[in-house]
């Protein structure tokens, strides 16, 4: 699930857009007791600096009133006048699940660990334990995340993981698969990462 967190002094307000970001887009919720994806700052610009010194990574959209000051704009954090048309504005947090595994600064965080996709690790949560992944291992990953809480065929991973050539087989991935989960899956602490399901795989959330 990918997760928003809405800070606003007006409750109404900010258990409505809450509403409606879970009803109209799949697999995204808003849990205030759960870390951030995206966070939406209604209005109080002065807060914005202390956000954005803890969710350094996080794209942040801030909400501003007619006359209000608009700051520069950073891939991660974007200015929305009010009042927006409500479908744009979750086409704008739809892009930003595509902005967080796209760039070379993103983090994705899932079933208790963290993957870094600028550093090519893995790092466990609870442990703090890293592991160091190959490209392809980072992109299989970042493909299924972006999958969310469905089954990633194999033909599917040829075709956006490999680019699908005829000197890819399915074995190739049941390997890559069978290796990731040893490199990262080490103790009782460890989560499972990967689920085989049937026709395919699936992300641990």
């Amino acid at each position: 699930m990918v997760n928003v967190v809405i800070i606003s002094k007006n409750t109404a307000f900010k258990k409505d857009l809450a509403e409606q970001i879970s009803t109209l887009i799949e697999n995204y919720t808003c849990d205030e007791a759960l870390k951030p994806d995206i966070v939406i700052l209604d209005g109080d610009a002065s807060k914005l600096a202390e956000i954005r010194e803890k969710f350094e990574r996080t794209p942040i959209f801030v909400l501003l009133s007619k006359g209000d000051k608009k700051l520069p704009e950073s891939p991660f954090l974007k200015f929305v006048f009010k009042p927006v048309a409500l479908h744009a504005f979750l086409d704008m947090l739809r892009s930003a699940l595509n902005l967080i595994i796209n760039s070379e600064a993103g983090v994705l965080t899932f079933n208790g660990y963290a993957l870094s996709i600028l550093e090519k690790e893995i790092k466990n949560l609870k442990t703090g334990q890293k592991v160091k992944l190959t490209e392809r291992e980072v992109s299989m990953l970042s493909y299924l995340y972006k999958q969310k809480n469905k089954t990633t065929t194999k033909t599917d991973f040829l075709t956006h993981v490999w680019g699908y050539n005829a000197e890819t087989s399915t074995h190739t991935i049941e390997t890559h698969i069978y290796r990731l989960r040893q490199k990262v899956e080490q103790g009782k602490a460890c989560r499972q990462l990967i689920s085989t399901e049937s026709g395919g795989y699936r992300l641990n959330f």
